[in-house]
């Protein structure tokens, strides 16, 4: 129990130390990077790369395999793990810790934390991609994404790192599942083609963030 108590310990500590390195454009940067609707072109930039790569048939089993991924990593995070531990987010007022925590934009997540939705689906995503193609631009990408995102989880005060760290694992179980699935029913490799179209997701994440860092700058200004 010491032990366990010991590991929270330091998991809050370093959480308030992430959530305690802030400034108005952080607060600005994170608060849109942690928003679903700002990745939207860059999903369908990854679609487009897909298709560009995969035959129809080969192509449409994908995709029902990344929803696969995100189907188990939302449901075990959220409707089977968070009711069971009931770990209270950093940010909620519920929890003593709140009072230390700075929050951005009146943000405090939902009730529990623990998982992390958030860094299952980011991660589950990138390794998913990583294990159909096995390029290291694309997976060096993809991680990065995935670790901004979950990043900016913890700079918000919504999740601690232990979260992440747990809705990592859940995210690569999910991913490595549905990879398998893929393989069964594609009977095909997709990291045995040249890869085609590899630079528009690039664009569009580097686009994204000029955007996030112009709009932080902004609110850095009016503030």
């Amino acid at each position: 129990m010491d032990t366990l108590q010991h590991i929270v310990s330091m998991d809050t500590d370093l959480m308030l130390s992430i959530n305690g390195w802030h400034s108005s454009f952080f607060d600005g940067f994170m608060w849109g990077y942690t928003q679903v609707e700002i990745w939207i072109p860059f999903y369908i930039a990854l679609l487009v790369f897909l298709g560009r790569n995969m035959k129809l048939r080969t192509f449409l089993i994908a995709l029902a395999c990344v929803g696969i991924t995100i189907l188990l990593c939302d449901q075990v995070t959220s409707h089977l793990i968070r009711p069971i531990v009931q770990r209270l987010r950093p940010a909620n007022l519920e929890n003593p810790v709140s009072e230390w925590v700075h929050v951005v934009n009146g943000y405090r997540g939902g009730r529990f934390s623990f998982p992390s939705a958030h860094a299952s689906n980011t991660f589950g995503l990138a390794f998913l991609l990583m294990f159909l193609f096995r390029n290291k631009w694309l997976t060096s990408l993809m991680i990065l994404w995935a670790f901004l995102n979950c990043y900016s989880r913890i700079y918000l005060g919504v999740h601690y790192p232990g979260d992440i760290l747990a809705g990592l694992f859940i995210g690569f179980l999910a991913s490595y599942f549905a990879y398998r699935i893929f393989i069964l029913w594609s009977h095909e490799r997709p990291d045995h083609y040249p890869l085609m179209a590899l630079k528009l997701p690039t664009i569009v994440w580097l686009l994204s963030v000029l955007y996030l860092c112009i709009y932080a700058i902004t609110l850095f200004h009016i503030q």
